[in-house]
């Protein structure tokens, strides 16, 4: 076999550490962070023409030595650089990893799965995996040298994507209703 495939189903399934595994159904704070991540992100990508930006977009990874197999980030972007705006019909299932991966993590979210997802962005190309954690409102940004962590009065940035700046608070912040008047 060269690739695993998966039948399609809602929520998307994914291949990790060797099994089928679905992922969840986001609850409210999972949808709010994935929402406003994608939504800075896409801000930031469009407005310098970079690439694009997606959420639960399905990959295709073939880490080295290993089968290729379906991954499901959160929030993905991926740059016109690695794979060319004229190429649109490669755009809709991707062969190559994503510039950027965000993932919002969930609570039954098994830590050995989420290493094993980052250990596979990694080896395929990715250069920043961001893990947001709404429980403990951080966001964690890991690339092959290093982790850092956001927390609330912090600011998301990266050398990887250049002018990009994310308050961390806004991906945790309820919006207050207006009041009538």
């Amino acid at each position: 076999m060269r690739e695993i495939i998966l039948p399609e189903r809602k929520p998307a399934l994914e291949w990790v550490r060797g099994r089928a595994l679905q992922k969840v159904s986001p609850q409210r704070k999972h949808g709010r962070a994935q929402a406003r991540f994608a939504t800075a992100l896409d801000a930031w990508a469009t407005a310098r023409g970079l690439g694009e930006v997606a959420t639960e977009w399905d990959f295709r990874l073939k880490p080295p030595g290993e089968i290729r197999r379906p991954l499901v980030p959160d929030v993905a972007y991926l740059s016109y650089a690695r794979l060319p705006y004229e190429n649109e019909a490669a755009a809709d299932i991707p062969r190559i990893a994503p510039d950027v991966v965000v993932e919002v993590l969930s609570p039954r979210d098994r830590k050995r799965d989420v290493e094993d997802k980052i250990r596979v962005y990694l080896a395929c190309g990715t250069s920043v995996i961001f893990l947001v954690d709404t429980e403990r409102e951080i966001v964690t940004a890991r690339d092959e040298k290093d982790a850092r962590t956001f927390s609330r009065g912090d600011t998301v940035r990266h050398a990887g994507l250049p002018g990009f700046r994310l308050p961390v608070a806004m991906l945790f912040d309820r919006p207050h209703p207006k009041k009538r008047t």
